[in-house]
């Protein structure tokens, strides 16, 4: 079992950053992939980003690829999303998730067998 709890959510102006954290205790970190998905209210959750369990690999939606940068850290079994130049539509309840699956859908939730319980981002135009 894998325990993740999300902190870093906020309030932020259009333009702004943020930094999304992901804690993880439990089982060793440094086995599952980690992703961040994101769901908006009457939409339903999509994929973020992804990263490979050394830090080698990312992977991100085009929708955010090349303004939130993910990243991990094995000693601190944390995982972070650096969320830059933000917009009003990336609005949404942010959830990291783990998995030890090895494959190449990263981009799909079902691959994921652990969930945080999300953190609000709410950016104002």
């Amino acid at each position: 079992q894998v325990q993740l709890v999300e902190s870093g959510g906020g309030l932020v102006q259009a333009g702004g950053s943020l930094r999304l954290s992901c804690a993880a205790s439990g089982r060793i970190f440094s086995t599952y992939y980690m992703g961040w998905f994101r769901q908006a209210p009457g939409k339903e959750r999509e994929f973020v980003a992804a990263i490979s369990r050394s830090g080698s690999r990312t992977y991100y939606a085009d929708s955010v690829k090349g303004r939130f940068p993910i990243s991990r850290d094995n000693v601190k079994n944390t995982v972070y999303l650096q969320m830059n130049s933000l917009k009003p539509e990336d609005t949404a309840t942010y959830y990291c998730a783990g998995t030890d699956y090895s494959g190449s859908y990263y981009h799909l939730e079902d691959k994921y067998d652990y969930w945080g319980q999300g953190t609000q981002v709410t950016v104002s135009s």
